[in-house]
């Protein structure tokens, strides 16, 4: 008898919601096997134990020693598939480049670069008051804040902005695989461009740092910027219109502390079926061997509502004192967590300030299920 596995992604029932399926097969084995978005063999990983066990297991990887026969996530040109590069020397070309990132994210930088963010985030609060009630949050706040921030701190020009938005969108893309590797070319090609200028032009920002580095490393620098690129500004836009939604439902609508946006980060989960990685020697865990080069999908925003180790995981609690897995775990820990951070602690911290009566209009909300991030393409408020 032949079994249908399960296939990415699951349906779920509103914004602030995961797929139920995620727990009921959570409940059956944490590492269980399923099909892909593209019909590809996967696993699932669901455990919050198992999740963080394999983030920081280094049998595991981007790449693919046969990336073309490997399994895909998706059809987008980020995080849908292996990553170019050898498996032998990943994680050591890995640790130069995160190396040479450390200082830019450093605590100093993120500390110095904190008021200017505040001042940022007051300036789209401004406008936002400016353009009155009704106004669509997500275009006047949750999308420019981010981009001001990540076009600083990388030394992107931000006149660039609706040129690199749209490659960063069009790689996200998960409906046109085609479209989507055009757009991330174009993206990298954009970055690696910047970080030539910088050789002659340097200034204080991550573009220069990666251009110190010599023109040899320039076609990989260029594409761990571009990646730093979308990620540093399409994630972010999404968490703050999510948590925008979820302390709105939870009544918790005043200035939050780093607690409070801990646990909208463990919460908010505006989009994607997981974070790919491929395995580089068999793998036992939870019962089951991955082989070399199976794909492990991590789902990172299940494992965050595990009930054996979260109590009453759909709960929104400040209160608790187990790290989520949001930003990974271990050698890959997300590098620029602690600017996320800075950004949605500005954010709501000021705008339930300042707009105190704040609701969403009733009606409709979309998810953009042809995006990998997720999230939202508007959030209409009044106040």
């Amino acid at each position: 008898m032949t079994t249908t596995l399960p296939q990415l992604p699951f349906d779920r029932p509103g914004v602030l919601d995961i797929a139920p399926l995620y727990a009921e097969l959570r409940e059956r084995a944490p590492v269980t096997a399923v099909r892909t978005a593209t019909g590809d063999p996967a696993w699932l990983v669901t455990g919050y134990a198992e999740c963080r066990a394999l983030f920081a297991d280094p049998r595991l990887g981007r790449s693919h020693p046969d990336p073309a026969n490997a399994s895909r996530v998706s059809g987008s040109a980020i995080l849908g598939g292996p990553m170019m590069g050898d498996p032998e020397t990943e994680h050591a070309q890995h640790q130069i480049m995160r190396k040479l990132l450390a200082p830019a994210f450093s605590a100093r930088r993120m500390q110095r670069l904190r008021g200017h963010v505040d001042a940022l985030v007051a300036a789209a609060l401004d406008d936002l008051q400016a353009h009155g009630s009704p106004a669509d949050l997500h275009e006047l706040v949750s999308l420019p804040i981010p981009i001001l921030v990540i076009c600083e701190l990388l030394g992107v020009p931000y006149a660039d902005r609706n040129r690199f938005r749209a490659w960063s969108e069009g790689a996200g893309r998960l409906d046109d695989p085609a479209f989507a590797q055009k757009s991330l070319y174009a993206l990298v090609q954009y970055v690696q461009g910047l970080i030539e200028r910088k050789r002659a032009e340097p200034g204080e920002d991550v573009l220069t740092d990666l251009a110190a580095a010599g023109p040899e490393h320039d076609g990989r620098s260029a594409g761990l910027a571009a990646a730093l690129l979308f990620a540093g500004h399409e994630t972010t836009v999404t968490r703050i219109d999510v948590g925008t939604l979820l302390l709105l439902r939870q009544q918790r609508w005043e200035p939050a502390g780093s607690e409070v946006v801990e646990e909208i980060l463990r919460l908010a989960a505006p989009g994607g079926s997981g974070l790919p990685r491929y395995a580089h020697a068999d793998v036992e865990i939870a019962g089951v061997t991955i082989r070399q080069g199976d794909c492990v999908v991590l789902a990172p925003a299940a494992a965050n509502r595990d009930p054996s180790t979260f109590a009453a995981p759909e709960a929104f609690d400040p209160g608790r004192d187990t790290a989520h897995l949001s930003f990974g775990y271990g050698p890959r820990f997300c590098i620029g967590a602690s600017l996320a951070r800075v950004e949605l602690q500005a954010v709501f911290t000021a705008l339930p300030a300042r707009f105190p009566t704040l609701q969403v209009v009733p009606g409709e909300l979309r998810l953009r299920a042809d995006l990998l991030t997720g999230g939202l393409d508007a959030l209409p408020v009044t106040w």
